[in-house]
This record gives C-alpha cells, structure tokens and sequence, in this order.
C-alpha cells in the first residue's frame, strides 16, 4: 500500500509504478519530467523496488532494468540520459546530445550536481536520498535544468548558481523560469547543530526565521525548501513559478528512498528531465 500524499505535488500512479510531478512544469507544456519512487521496479532488499543509482551494491541490469520502467511511463529514451557523479559541489555542467548515455552506459560525469541543456534529445537525471531536487524549465528559450541541493549545494548556493549559467549561457530571463523543488528531508525530520546553521548564517539575505526552527541548545530543525525558495526568488525567479514538495523523504521512508531514515541502507530516487 502506499502512503505518500501531497498538496502541492502531483502523485502518478501507473499499474505498479508510483512517480511524482510538478504541476507548473506539466502546465508549462516544454518538458517531460518524473520525480521516483521506490515503487514499481525490479530492486531487492535495502534498495527495493525502485532503485536508480548504480552504486547502491545490487545488479547492474535491476539498475538499468528500473530506468527503462520509469523513463517508458512518461516516454523518454533512456539513450538520451545523462548522469553525474554527485559530490555536494555547486559544479553545473552545460551538456548536449553528445553527452547522451553518460552514466548510464559510460562513465559519469565527476563532481558535478547540476546539469543544463537546450538540447530536446538529452534527458537530465539526478539522484537523491533526502537532498533537495531543483527542476527547472525556460519555456520561453526553452532551457532545463537539474541540480542537487544538499544542505552543502545550498550554502553554496547551487540554485543560484544553476539559474546564473541559464541567464549567461542561454539569455534566460529569470522570470520565465519555472522551477519544481522536490521530496527532500523536511524540518520535521532534520536536527542540524550549531556548525551548519553558522554556515547559512553567512548568507545574509536569508530570512533564517523561515528556515530554521530552534531546538535544544546549539541544535535546530532545517527546512531546506525553503532555503531553496528563497535563493531562487533572490536571483529573480517569481515566487509564483515555484512548485514546493510538501512531501518529506524521511516521514515517507517506504514510499521515498531516504538515508537518514534507514542510515544508509537504501536505493537512490532520480528526478528527470527533458525538453518535449
């Protein structure tokens, strides 16, 4: 039975698979896009039954297996993924079809957690397991883009980053841009101590009384969205154009993959998108 339920995001069920959608990314009518879950593959054990990283210890033909379910339910080639090794960096790499099956069938791209293209034959994959997934869509220039967003991306500010290369590269205009932030461990679920939250303090433009909820001494709970959402509107975007996920891996540890819920033992969840 699944549990998982939203208010904001959109829950898609087909036969046995269970994936998520942005509502503002599927109005826009410029992208297929799918955010996993951990229903409706061919993964065992810890990693079952849908499990997208290929460093999770199980076969490598379950892994590929689960990528050609998922991508054939909202019709994506999966000769048009490309992946990268993510490394909490705020690294965003510029790709096209000739990046077409990087870490998928060659060798991933290294230290990299954001991914652009203008190209309609290239399907941008990210892998998560509490962090934060950013979608994000240019229907006007038609541009895309994923990017990773740990609590390290986001004092780095990767979405910042992520939506700077789409304004210099492509000429996006920040209020064009569409953007989905998705399942990610909530405050309700995520103690950090003194040291993270000095990091964020750092970022003076934040509002930390809409990020953080103070627990006992030198602890807080941390609401990544958020931080997310606000880096964004910072940049540009119009709040209007963000989808918030209402929907935390943690709580939801058997619907979502999560890391901190199960200390590691799990699979990877992928968000994915491409131009139509």
């Amino acid at each position: 039975m699944i549990f998982i339920k939203s208010n904001n995001l959109l829950i898609v069920k087909k036969e046995q698979l269970t994936y998520i959608q942005f509502p503002k990314l599927l109005n826009c009518g410029k992208v297929k896009h799918l955010f996993s879950t951990r229903h409706g593959g061919v993964s065992l054990g810890d990693c079952s039954s849908m499990n997208l990283g290929f460093n999770r210890g199980e076969p490598y033909e379950h892994t590929i297996k689960n990528y050609e379910i998922l991508c054939s339910a909202e019709d994506i080639d999966t000769k048009n993924l490309v992946l990268s090794h993510q490394t909490h960096t705020n690294n965003v790499k510029i790709v096209d079809k000739s990046h077409c099956g990087t870490g998928y069938s060659k060798p991933p791209f290294c230290d990299v957690d954001g991914l652009i293209t203008n190209d309609k034959n290239v399907a941008l994959v990210t892998q998560y397991a509490d962090c934060t997934p950013l979608l994000f869509c240019d229907p006007v220039k038609e541009v895309i883009a994923s990017s990773h967003s740990g609590w390290r991306g986001t004092i780095k500010l990767i979405g910042k980053v992520t939506v700077e290369k789409m304004i210099s590269e492509f000429g996006c205009d920040p209020k064009d841009i569409i953007v989905g932030i998705g399942p990610c461990i909530k405050e309700c679920c995520y103690e950090i101590d003194d040291p993270v939250y000095n990091e964020f303090e750092k970022l003076s433009f934040l509002d930390l009384s809409k990020i953080f909820t103070p627990k006992k001494a030198g602890k807080y709970m941390l609401n990544l969205v958020e931080a997310n959402r606000q880096i964004l509107i910072s940049c540009g975007i119009s709040p209007k154009n963000i989808d918030c996920s209402d929907i935390c891996t943690c709580c939801n540890s058997k619907d979502l993959h999560s890391h901190r819920a199960t200390k590691g033992k799990r699979g990877n969840l992928a968000a994915i998108i491409q131009l139509k």
